[in-house]
């Protein structure tokens, strides 16, 4: 009998320019880019990772930069938002901060726990959650936020679907997750689903939103949400059960740091089941995570034009330079 998803592992999303990207997320927000590749079905765009100092599963936001791509839209069948927690001493340092680099927020209250939402780059919502439960990570420390104040990894993700009732079917029934319970949202009603093992990533929340428009994918829209298992067994066995009940998942993948399986919830959100290991370090130590464009055996013939394609990069702080093209 396979255990109950652990939890989000991942969040992948679209954006237009790499090094608006990084200097954001890397500079305002605290993480550290914990690995840079190339998208493996496109390997002329990179694929971005960032996470904690060492790429917990929880932590990590992944970014396909296809550079000047268009603004999607935010809609029905798809995340719409990220939450990051915060212990909630932190919550002044968050505010002022924002304030000090002109970054917009807005403040609400959901589930009894203080809400910080701003936008990314491209758009995307970010949410800055202050949570008793907020569990210790790898703390980066050559970040420029101080351990008591950094990101704790993922509180968990936004869905907007038109119908909870799928969603629910598969998250409680097919990801044995355990519903918190519901409350008004501005967009509709908000139902909180939880992982039983309590950790980092553990919400999914469902917005209800019936007869809403469907979201258009593009830079800063959530390409999908991929939730942890314990082991490549495990996700065998997610992949045949999720088959028997007629979801259209794929074969295992290599992503070179874990593998996944992807399916479509009928809502229309888009799925990933991943593994832990093998992990970040599998291909670089952890002291040079991040600061080499790191290629699939299959793709490293093929470094040089690829090096010559994707766009210049940089991060003096931490002594990055990758790419040739301005």
């Amino acid at each position: 009998m396979r255990n109950p998803a652990q939890g989000i592992h991942h969040i992948t999303v679209m954006a237009s320019h790499p090094q608006r990207n990084i200097d954001f997320y890397t500079q305002v927000l605290g993480q550290r880019m914990v690995k840079v590749t190339v998208n493996f079905d496109d390997p002329g765009t990179y694929h971005l990772y960032y996470g904690d100092r060492v790429g917990t599963p929880g932590t990590i936001m992944t970014f396909f930069p296809w550079y000047g791509a268009k603004r999607g839209q935010r809609g029905n069948g798809e995340a719409v938002a990220t939450g990051y927690t915060i212990r909630p001493q932190s919550l002044p340092y968050w505010t002022e901060r924002l304030q000090n680099l002109s970054i917009p927020f807005t403040t609400s209250t959901r589930f009894g726990e203080t809400v910080l939402t701003l936008e990314d780059p491209d758009g995307m919502l970010l949410e800055i959650i202050a949570s008793s439960k907020a569990s210790p990570v790898e703390h980066w420390e050559n970040g420029p936020i101080e351990a008591e104040n950094a990101l704790q990894g993922f509180h968990g993700v936004t869905l907007w679907v038109g119908n909870l009732k799928s969603s629910q079917v598969l998250l409680e029934t097919h990801l044995g997750m355990v519903y918190v319970g519901s409350e008004a949202d501005p967009e509709g009603t908000r139902h909180r689903f939880e992982a039983v093992s309590g950790g980092v990533g553990s919400h999914v929340d469902v917005v209800e939103r019936p007869g809403k428009g469907k979201g258009r994918s593009g830079a800063g829209t959530i390409h999908h949400v991929a939730m942890r298992t314990v082991s490549d067994d495990e996700q065998q066995e997610y992949m045949h059960a999720l088959f028997a009940k007629g979801y259209g998942v794929t074969r295992v993948q290599d992503r070179q740091y874990f593998h996944s399986i992807y399916f479509r919830d009928l809502s229309g959100v888009l799925f990933e089941i991943a593994t832990d290991a093998p992990g970040f370090a599998v291909d670089e130590p952890e002291t040079e995570l991040g600061k080499h464009l790191k290629l699939p055996e299959w793709y490293e013939p093929r470094r040089t034009d690829i090096e010559n394609h994707v766009r210049k990069i940089t991060s003096p702080e931490y002594g990055i330079t990758i790419g040739n093209r301005e």
